[in-house]
Parts: C-alpha cells; structure tokens; sequence
C-alpha cells in the first residue's frame, strides 16, 4: 500500500498537512485528503504537484 504526505506550498516538515494520505479528492476548489484511518482533510487550494514513488503531494493555496 502507498501512502503519501500532504504538504502546503513546499515540501518541509513544519507544512505538513496531513500524513498516511491514502485517497485525494478535488471538488469545488478544494482538496479532500483521508487517511488511512478516515480522517478527512479539507483544504482550499490545488495541487501543484505529486510523487507517487516518493509519496509526496503539494497542494497550492492562497496563503503559500
């Protein structure tokens, strides 16, 4: 199973938005994230890039 990590604008420890990320969705101008466990992250924004090897997503948002 891959996992990935979310993170806001770069990829750096203190921008993580949520970890073990195992389903993206993009809806309405957001970016739903749930993880392994269920818990559902919403952030308004886009994502701006993915690595699926490495299990990274960047997702862009206003303040970033």
């Amino acid at each position: 199973m891959c996992l990935s990590t979310a993170y806001l604008g770069v990829r750096e420890d203190d921008k993580i938005a949520a970890r073990y990320v195992d389903s993206i969705t993009v809806k309405d101008g957001k970016v739903i994230l749930t993880d392994v466990m269920g818990a559902v992250t919403e952030i308004e924004g886009t994502i701006s890039y993915v690595d699926l090897t490495g299990g990274a997503v960047i997702i862009q948002t206003e303040s970033n």
